[in-house]
C-alpha cells in the first residue's frame, strides 16, 4: 500500500547539494510518514548515479532523458503520485535550499483543517528567513508577490519559493491544465498558485527558512537573470490577460 504523502525535490546537476538533501531528509522525522522520489531533470554530472546509491534506503527517481525545465519536472512528479495513488505531494528544492524538518509546517494546514495548498513563505512575520541572497534576487522576491498580489487580489509574501504541499485532488479539476508546453519551465509553479487562489480553492503559506549554500558549492541558482525572471512574471500577465488558460 502506498503512502499518502510524496516528497519531491527535483533537480538537474545537482551531485554535491543533493546528496545533503537526501542525508537531510532520512535523518528527518519524515521517512516513516512519506515516500521520497526525486525527479532527475536530464542531469548528466554524475547526479543519476549519486541518486542510484540510495535506492536501498528507499529513494526512487525518475530521470528525464534530456533537460525539459524545472516546470516539467514538477509535472513529472505529480503524474507519478496521482498515478499511484498519492493524495498529497510535497514540492521541494534538490540544491539543498529547504529544510525537510519542516515539512510539516507545509502538511499540517492540508491534513488538520482541510486546506488544498499550502505554500512556503519565508517572509511570513520572520526576520533573517530568507537566508544570504544576492540583492537582485531579494528585489525579484519582492516584486513577483506584489505584482501577484495586485492581480488576484489576495495578499501573498512569498509567491517564488518552490517549498510547497499541494492536495493531488485538485488537479480532477479540467480548468488547471498543466500540460501546457508554456509551462515547462519556471511558469508552472505561479501557474499552480494562480490558479488555487483564483478558482477559489482553501489556500494560505506557512513559515519556512530558506538557506543558500555557499557558492563554491555550485552557485546560488540555475536562474539566468532577466530571461528566468521574465518565467516567473508571464504566467500572470498572461492569465490576467486571459492569452492562457
Amino acid at each position: 500500500m502506498t503512502s499518502k504523502i510524496l516528497v519531491v525535490p527535483v533537480a538537474y546537476n545537482e551531485k554535491i547539494k543533493l546528496g545533503n538533501v537526501i542525508e537531510r531528509f532520512l535523518k528527518s522525522q519524515m521517512p516513516s510518514q512519506a515516500d521520497y522520489l526525486i525527479v532527475d531533470d536530464g542531469s548528466d554530472d554524475g547526479t543519476t548515479e549519486m541518486i542510484a546509491s540510495y535506492k536501498d534506503r528507499g529513494v526512487m527517481s525518475i530521470k528525464h532523458a534530456q533537460r525539459r525545465g524545472v516546470g516539467a519536472a514538477i509535472r513529472t512528479g505529480i503524474e507519478y503520485a496521482r498515478v499511484h495513488g498519492y493524495e498529497i505531494i510535497v514540492i521541494m528544492a534538490g540544491n539543498d535550499k529547504d529544510n525537510p524538518e519542516e515539512i510539516p509546517h507545509l502538511l499540517g494546514p492540508i491534513l488538520k483543517e482541510d486546506y488544498d495548498l499550502i505554500q512556503g513563505s519565508r517572509y511570513l512575520g520572520k526576520v533573517g528567513s530568507g537566508g544570504q541572497m544576492p540583492f537582485y534576487r531579494k528585489l525579484a522576491t519582492r516584486l513577483h508577490p506584489f505584482v501577484f498580489s495586485v492581480f488576484t487580489g489576495r495578499h501573498v509574501t512569498d509567491t517564488t519559493n518552490g517549498f510547497r504541499a499541494i492536495r493531488l485532488s485538485i488537479f480532477n479539476d479540467e480548468r488547471i491544465d498543466l500540460k501546457q508546453e508554456w509551462l515547462d519551465t519556471y511558469e508552472l509553479e505561479p501557474y499552480i498558485l494562480w490558479k488555487v487562489i483564483t478558482l477559489g480553492y482553501k489556500f494560505k503559506e506557512a513559515f519556512v527558512t530558506k538557506i543558500y549554500p555557499p557558492k563554491k558549492l555550485g552557485g546560488y541558482t540555475k536562474m539566468i537573470p532577466i530571461l528566468s525572471w521574465w518565467s516567473i512574471l508571464k504566467p500572470l500577465f498572461y492569465l490576467r490577460l486571459g492569452i492562457k488558460k
